[in-house]
């Protein structure tokens, strides 16, 4: 299991922090991307994340809850992210948005809200690299983990021998929850960001999941 940090959650000494982040051990920063459209809440422009992107050592993971899909990949695929991720409920046009972030050389996510069906993506399956399991609805960081996706993410695993995709989960994840997580990829925001961020990451013990 990798874990990929969201620093949704840092509000004081943003870029201070996000240093001392990027000193700890861990596999990807976790980059949530709201517009107040599609969520609420709104984060950060291309150039604000350029700028606090652009000496770290971890790769990037971009998260886009948005509504104009294709500006937003035109806007992330110039920061190189290792996956761009956009929601099934976005959009219509899934297919041709997942060929215009390969376009760009970056694999391709797509995300599910808790309350989406996973057969609704099915078909997609042989195209993206990455499928995105929210375990709350998006728009902010701090939720609780919503335990019914646990079957979403056990009916993609089984899915998953046939395919070429990974399982990432996003929400209420703690020391706790994380022992329900049987996924590729793990996003870990407020438990970590909000206290000493290595032994938090250590907490997580993931090393020794047997997942």
């Amino acid at each position: 299991m990798e874990l990929g940090v969201s620093v949704l959650s840092i509000k004081d000494n943003f870029k201070e922090n996000i240093k001392k982040l990027d000193a700890c051990n861990f596999d990807y920063f976790h980059i949530d991307i709201m517009d107040g459209e599609f969520v609420e809440n709104s984060t950060w422009n291309i150039d604000e994340v350029k700028e606090f992107t652009s000496n770290l050592n971890h790769p990037l993971d971009v998260h886009m809850m948005v509504s104009d899909v294709s500006k937003y990949i035109d806007d992330f695929s110039i920061i190189k992210p290792k996956f761009i991720t956009f929601h099934y409920e976005a959009t219509d046009n899934h297919k041709y948005y997942i060929d215009k972030i390969h376009s760009y050389g970056v694999k391709a996510g797509i995300a599910i809200n808790p309350d989406t069906d996973i057969n609704l993506i099915t078909h997609l399956l042989n195209d993206v690299d990455l499928v995105l399991v929210m375990s709350v609805f998006p728009g902010y960081g701090g939720q609780k983990f919503i335990k019914d996706v646990v079957s979403k993410i056990q009916i993609l695993k089984k899915l998953q021998k046939n395919y070429n995709f990974v399982i990432e989960v996003d929400g209420g994840i703690t020391d706790e929850t994380i022992k329900y997580c049987d996924t590729d990829i793990v996003v870990v925001g407020s438990f970590i960001t909000n206290g000493n961020y290595e032994h938090q990451i250590n907490a997580l013990n993931i090393k020794s999941l047997n997942l």
